[in-house]
């Protein structure tokens, strides 16, 4: 419960690392193929879905949060979660305009934040 609930505290997209380095400065015996672990035992039940936003490691969020997508700035590494809702017509116009139908369940558009814009 103690991994589930690193993930479900964290604000942002967490890597096992992550949750490792939160789990251990309350459970300092914990080791991180036990993070791993259960990361996959939580995945098959369901209650944390995971992420592959193109850096090398792979992200996890509670699977609560539904199909949603992200927006990833390069420069810094911020993620943004994008509303499936935004993405509607892009759905629409692939229809249309190549007859394809796409699988936007999961999605990440990279690009520069804000912040990193200026």
């Amino acid at each position: 419960m103690m991994i589930l609930s690193a993930i479900k505290n964290s604000n942002d997209h967490t890597s096992a690392e992550e949750i490792y380095t939160q789990v251990a400065a309350k459970y300092p015996h914990i080791n991180i193929s036990t993070v791993y672990r259960t990361l996959e035992l939580l995945k098959k039940l369901g209650l944390v879905t995971e992420t592959n936003l193109g850096e090398g490691r792979v992200r996890y969020h509670p699977a609560d949060k539904g199909h949603h997508h992200h927006l990833v700035c390069q420069e810094c590494g911020t993620i943004i979660d994008l509303d499936e809702s935004v993405l509607s017509s892009l759905k629409s116009a692939l229809l249309q305009e190549y007859k394809f139908s796409a699988d936007l369940r999961h999605l990440a558009i990279f690009g520069r934040c804000v912040k990193c814009s200026k």
